[in-house]
Protein backbone atom coordinates (compact mmCIF):
# COMPACT_ATOMS: atom_id res chain seq x y z
CA UNK A 1 0.00 0.00 0.00
CA UNK A 2 1.17 3.63 -1.04
CA UNK A 3 0.31 7.25 -0.49
CA UNK A 4 0.31 9.90 -3.01
CA UNK A 5 -1.78 12.75 -4.54
CA UNK A 6 -4.62 11.66 -6.68
CA UNK A 7 -3.76 11.79 -10.43
CA UNK A 8 -6.57 11.86 -12.43
CA UNK A 9 -6.93 8.45 -13.38
CA UNK A 10 -7.94 7.57 -10.13
CA UNK A 11 -11.19 9.99 -10.41
CA UNK A 12 -13.59 6.99 -10.99
CA UNK A 13 -12.51 4.85 -8.75
CA UNK A 14 -12.67 7.85 -6.19
CA UNK A 15 -15.58 8.69 -7.17
CA UNK A 16 -17.34 5.27 -6.84
CA UNK A 17 -15.77 5.32 -3.25
CA UNK A 18 -17.09 8.41 -1.93
CA UNK A 19 -20.50 7.74 -3.29
CA UNK A 20 -20.67 3.48 -1.84
CA UNK A 21 -18.97 4.82 1.60
CA UNK A 22 -20.84 7.38 2.40
CA UNK A 23 -23.88 5.46 1.60
CA UNK A 24 -22.68 2.90 4.42
CA UNK A 25 -21.46 5.32 6.93
CA UNK A 26 -24.55 7.71 7.03
CA UNK A 27 -27.19 5.28 7.51
CA UNK A 28 -29.60 7.90 9.30
CA UNK A 29 -29.49 10.29 6.51
CA UNK A 30 -31.59 10.81 3.18
CA UNK A 31 -28.60 8.77 1.17
CA UNK A 32 -30.97 9.15 -1.99
CA UNK A 33 -29.69 12.41 -2.74
CA UNK A 34 -26.42 11.22 -2.98
CA UNK A 35 -24.71 11.62 -6.31
CA UNK A 36 -21.54 9.91 -7.97
CA UNK A 37 -20.73 13.87 -8.90
CA UNK A 38 -20.83 14.96 -5.37
CA UNK A 39 -16.88 13.63 -5.38
CA UNK A 40 -15.57 16.39 -7.57
CA UNK A 41 -18.08 18.86 -6.23
CA UNK A 42 -16.75 18.50 -2.59
CA UNK A 43 -13.16 18.16 -3.03
CA UNK A 44 -12.90 21.06 -5.54
CA UNK A 45 -10.11 22.95 -4.54
CA UNK A 46 -8.85 20.40 -1.98
CA UNK A 47 -5.40 18.71 -1.70
CA UNK A 48 -6.86 15.18 -2.07
CA UNK A 49 -3.98 12.01 -0.69
CA UNK A 50 -5.22 8.74 -2.30
CA UNK A 51 -4.51 5.15 -0.63
CA UNK A 52 -3.22 2.44 -3.38
CA UNK A 53 -3.72 -0.98 -3.35
CA UNK A 54 -1.72 -2.90 -6.56
CA UNK A 55 -2.41 0.73 -7.99
CA UNK A 56 -6.26 0.95 -7.54
CA UNK A 57 -7.36 3.58 -5.26
CA UNK A 58 -8.78 1.77 -1.48
CA UNK A 59 -8.98 5.34 0.36
CA UNK A 60 -8.45 8.80 0.30
CA UNK A 61 -8.30 12.40 2.46
CA UNK A 62 -8.68 15.35 0.94
CA UNK A 63 -7.74 18.45 2.96
CA UNK A 64 -8.55 22.03 2.42
CA UNK A 65 -5.01 23.80 2.47
CA UNK A 66 -5.55 27.23 2.94
CA UNK A 67 -7.22 26.12 7.07
CA UNK A 68 -5.81 22.79 7.57
CA UNK A 69 -9.13 21.48 7.36
CA UNK A 70 -9.30 18.13 6.70
CA UNK A 71 -12.71 17.52 4.92
CA UNK A 72 -13.25 13.85 3.86
CA UNK A 73 -11.59 10.86 4.49
CA UNK A 74 -12.86 7.48 3.38
CA UNK A 75 -11.55 4.05 3.57
CA UNK A 76 -13.30 1.28 1.02
CA UNK A 77 -14.84 -0.97 3.58
CA UNK A 78 -13.10 -4.04 2.72
CA UNK A 79 -10.06 -2.52 3.75
CA UNK A 80 -11.03 -0.45 7.03
CA UNK A 81 -9.20 -1.26 10.19
CA UNK A 82 -6.28 -1.79 8.66
CA UNK A 83 -4.26 1.35 9.67
CA UNK A 84 -4.86 3.23 6.01
CA UNK A 85 -7.21 5.85 7.67
CA UNK A 86 -3.90 6.89 10.43
CA UNK A 87 -1.44 6.51 7.35
CA UNK A 88 -3.15 9.01 5.31
CA UNK A 89 -3.85 11.16 8.77
CA UNK A 90 0.02 11.20 8.67
CA UNK A 91 0.37 11.97 4.97
CA UNK A 92 -1.88 14.75 5.70
CA UNK A 93 0.01 16.02 8.78
CA UNK A 94 3.30 16.46 6.81
CA UNK A 95 1.44 18.62 3.76
CA UNK A 96 -0.12 20.74 6.39
CA UNK A 97 0.78 22.61 9.57
CA UNK A 98 -0.93 22.73 12.96
CA UNK A 99 -3.33 22.64 14.09
CA UNK A 100 -5.13 20.48 12.03
CA UNK A 101 -9.26 20.94 11.89
CA UNK A 102 -12.25 18.89 10.85
CA UNK A 103 -15.87 18.35 11.69
CA UNK A 104 -17.66 14.95 12.44
CA UNK A 105 -21.08 14.39 12.74
CA UNK A 106 -22.13 12.84 16.16
CA UNK A 107 -23.79 9.94 14.53
CA UNK A 108 -20.70 8.78 13.12
CA UNK A 109 -19.87 6.90 16.35
CA UNK A 110 -17.42 4.72 14.33
CA UNK A 111 -15.34 8.26 13.10
CA UNK A 112 -16.03 9.80 16.33
CA UNK A 113 -13.86 6.76 18.27
CA UNK A 114 -11.49 6.88 15.83
CA UNK A 115 -10.44 10.92 15.73
CA UNK A 116 -10.43 10.92 19.72
CA UNK A 117 -7.40 7.93 19.65
CA UNK A 118 -5.55 9.76 17.11
CA UNK A 119 -5.44 12.54 19.79
CA UNK A 120 -7.90 14.61 18.43
CA UNK A 121 -9.75 17.02 20.79
CA UNK A 122 -13.07 18.35 20.84
CA UNK A 123 -13.38 21.97 20.56
CA UNK A 124 -16.92 22.40 20.28
CA UNK A 125 -20.35 21.20 19.05
CA UNK A 126 -22.49 23.08 16.38
CA UNK A 127 -25.58 22.48 14.34
CA UNK A 128 -25.56 21.03 10.34
CA UNK A 129 -28.37 20.36 7.81
CA UNK A 130 -27.23 16.69 8.28
CA UNK A 131 -27.63 16.88 13.00
CA UNK A 132 -24.77 17.74 15.50
CA UNK A 133 -21.37 17.62 14.23
CA UNK A 134 -18.36 17.94 16.73
CA UNK A 135 -15.28 20.13 15.57
CA UNK A 136 -12.03 18.58 16.25
CA UNK A 137 -8.62 19.54 16.24
CA UNK A 138 -4.92 18.34 16.49
CA UNK A 139 -2.14 20.12 17.28
CA UNK A 140 0.59 17.44 17.89
CA UNK A 141 2.01 14.25 15.98
CA UNK A 142 -0.23 11.53 15.60
CA UNK A 143 0.69 8.16 17.20
CA UNK A 144 1.54 5.71 14.83
CA UNK A 145 -0.15 2.81 16.31
CA UNK A 146 -3.58 1.68 14.27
Amino acid sequence: MKIIEARKKDYEALRILFFEERKLTFTWLNTSDFQLDDFEKYTQGELILTALQEDIPIGFISIWTPTNFVHHLYIHHKYQNKGIATKLLNAAVSKTNFPLTLKCLENNLKAVDFYKRKGFIEKRKGQSENGTYILFELNKSLTTKY
